[in-house]
Parts: structure tokens; sequence; C-alpha cells
């Protein structure tokens, strides 16, 4: 694992990457029990930060290569997805803020495509079929599910009309993602990644605009966010790897 890395570089990534794991998941068995989840604010906020960490961490021990780019527009997505995670937690001063946490998961999203748009172009894993195909389902997708979930049988408001765009974007990740892996299957964990953050999204939504409402949905959207935001991160691995090949 991580074998490509010095051994100080490695040990480091894979240290964070067990304390993000022993936060999240043994917040998920040790936790109490509520009727929305058991992993507490605490630990998914520090999963989160943990995240963080190791992207910034990946940026620094990568290689001045075309990966060095990638690695920082990833560290800087996640940057802000755990400034969303703070948002949606209410732990910030000014209180819970869901349309602050939507935009600064969206802006990190704009990094993540960035990120491989560019990544992709340069490395020549930039195949115009698999790039816009699987864009465009991935977008057809999350519109159909936006409707059913967000949408559907709702008196429409603002924020039920926000959550498509947004959920449009996060497909755009998805399906950029998709692209690559279908180019280069070192890539299958970023595009797995990107889904599970799609999918995780829209429960989310769902229980923000809609009312959604299930036993422990609120661990249901951090076991799939939580290692959607993980894979992401940990491709940055891949993208030095690849790389490598040249």
């Amino acid at each position: 694992m991580l074998d490509y890395l010095p051994d100080i570089s490695r040990y480091w990534l894979i240290g964070l990457w067990l304390l993000w794991a022993i936060l999240l998941f043994g917040g998920f068995i040790f936790g109490r029990e509520s009727e929305t989840h058991r992993i507490p604010v605490r630990l998914r906020m520090a999963s989160s930060a943990a995240l963080a960490l190791a992207g910034w961490s990946w940026f620094l021990i990568s290689p001045d290569s075309v990966a060095k780019p990638y690695a920082l527009f990833i560290a800087i997505g996640m940057t802000l997805g755990f400034i969303g995670d703070l948002a949606l937690s209410g732990l910030l001063p000014f209180g819970r803020n869901v349309m602050g946490g939507i935009a600064a998961f969206g802006l990190g999203h704009i990094f993540y495509i960035a990120a491989i748009l560019r990544y992709s172009n340069q490395t020549g894993l930039n195949d115009p079929a698999a790039r816009w195909g699987t864009l465009t389902i991935w977008l057809v997708i999350a519109a159909i599910a936006w409707y059913f979930v967000v949408f559907r049988g709702q008196a429409a408001t603002k924020l039920h009309w926000t959550a498509l765009p947004y959920a449009l974007l996060l497909a755009a990740t998805t399906g950029f993602a998709t692209g690559l892996a279908l180019q280069s299957s070192r890539f299958i964990g970023l595009a797995v990644g990107a889904a599970l953050f799609l999918f995780s999204d829209l429960v989310l939504a769902g229980e923000l605009f809609s009312g959604l409402k299930f036993k422990s949905i609120g661990d249901v959207v951090w076991l799939t966010y939580g290692p959607g935001q993980m894979l992401i991160v940990y491709s940055v691995g891949a993208a030095i790897r690849f790389v490598g090949r040249f």
C-alpha cells in the first residue's frame, strides 16, 4: 500500500487514513443510538478534518509533475468540504447555515472538476466519448433522482430549485471521474468516491428540503459521504502512479 512513497510519507498517510476510519466507523459502532444517527457530531467533523489534512499532505509529498496541481485542487476541494460540514453542523459561531454549507460544497466540487479535467487533458486521458458520454449519463441520473427525492410531491420553494443545480454539479464531478476511470482503472476509486458523494447529498437534500426521514438517516449520509471524500482525496496516489508510467 502506497509503496511508491518514501517510508515517512507512506506511514503518515496510512496513519491519517486509519485515524479517519477510527473516527467515523468507531463513532458509528460505539456511538449512542438516536433517531437520526449514532456517530457523534464532533467525531464526524474530526473525520472530515483528518481528510482535509490528508489532502494537504498529499499535495506536499507529490512530485513536481502534472499530479502536483491535481493534488492541490483536491486539497482545496476537501478543505471547502470540511468548511461545508462545519456550516451544516452548527458548530460555527453563527450557527447552522444550510446555504453556506451548500455553497462551500459546490465550490469544492468546482475544484474537483478542475483537478480532473486539467489532469486528464495533460495525461491524454481525455477521450471525448468517455468524458462527455459519462457526463451526460450522470447528469440525467442526478436530474431524475432530484425529481423523485427532493421535488416530487412538494410545494416547490427556492431551496428545492437550488438543490437541482447543486445535484447537477455533483453529477458533473461523478461524470468526469467516471470518464477518467473508463480510460484508466487506477481511477475507479475516484469515480466510486464521487458517486458516493452524490448519493449522500441526494439523501441529505431529501432530509433538508423534503422531509425525508428514516432511522439513522444521518449515519447513511455520513457512511457514504465520508468514504466518498476519502476515495477522492486518496485518488492523488493514483494520479502520481499513473504519471510515473511515462
